[in-house]
This record gives structure tokens, sequence and C-alpha cells, in this order.
């Protein structure tokens, strides 16, 4: 039998995570409340995920500890997976093309735009790295202790 797939990890819905980071992204040239709809879509995505994996626990008779412990884990992997690890990411992807490119003398107009643009392209191929590394410390610090515990 084929393990259903993770509509929320392994999508395209997976990107709705880093809705958040587009809105940074663009922050500059679109009105605040884009920007805070991005982190409305994003934190929308995370909730959803957790109430998901948790309902389905829950549905499958799991007592009410465990459903908090589903939810938990799910959370946490969320936060950073989709929030800190990427922001950070795409920040210092952003901070350091601009940093190049103003050493390079590009002209200005291209050095203040081609930096967003080098973070909002480099998306697609941060995720999966970023993703590994969270199941990696998750199964080696969260889910470790959890699973003592239980």
């Amino acid at each position: 039998m084929e393990k259903e797939k993770d509509l929320y990890r392994e999508t395209w819905v997976r990107y709705l995570g880093y809705c958040n980071e587009v809105g940074e992204a663009f922050r500059r040239l679109v009105p605040s409340k884009v920007v805070t709809a991005s982190y409305v879509v994003s934190t929308g995505y995370v909730c959803a995920d957790t109430i998901d994996k948790s309902y389905k626990d829950y549905k499958q008779g799991s007592s009410v500890k465990n459903v908090a412990i589903t939810a938990t884990d799910v959370f946490i992997w969320q936060i950073l997976a989709s929030v800190v690890i990427p922001g950070f990411t795409i920040n210092r992807i952003t901070y350091l093309s601009g940093r190049l490119l103003r050493q390079a003398n590009v002209k200005k107009a291209i050095a203040k735009y081609l930096p967003t643009a080098f973070g909002l392209t480099s998306i697609p191929f941060i995720i999966p790295p970023i993703d590994h590394s969270v199941d990696y410390l998750m199964d080696n610090t969260y889910r470790k202790f959890v699973k003592r515990a239980t």
C-alpha cells in the first residue's frame, strides 16, 4: 500500500509557508496590507498543517496526550521550516548578494532589485535541504524526548 502524499509538505501547498518571505521581499514596492496578508497566508498554512495532522491522529483513536504531542511536533516543525530558518536564509542570501553586487560596482538600479530576485528564486532550492535539516533536528531533539516521555 502506497503512503498518502503529505499535502502540506510534498505538494505545491508547501510554498504557502513561504508566502511571508515573498511579502517581505516586496515590502518596499507594495502597500503594507499586502505584506500583512502574506503573513496571514503563512500563519494559516502553519495552523492548517498542525490542525490537519492532529485531527488525523485524533480520528485514528490517539489519546488527547498523543494528539497534543502531534500538534506540538507539527507546529515546531513548521515554525522552524517555514518561518525561522527560511527567513534567516533568504535574508542572508539577499544581504550578501547585495553586498557583492555593490562591491562589483553594478549599476545602482540593478543592485537595488537583483538581491530581491536572488532571494525569491532561491526558495525552490532551499526548501528541500531546510525541510530535511528540520526533520533531522526534530528526530534528534523533540521526538527523542517525547518518545522517552511516552
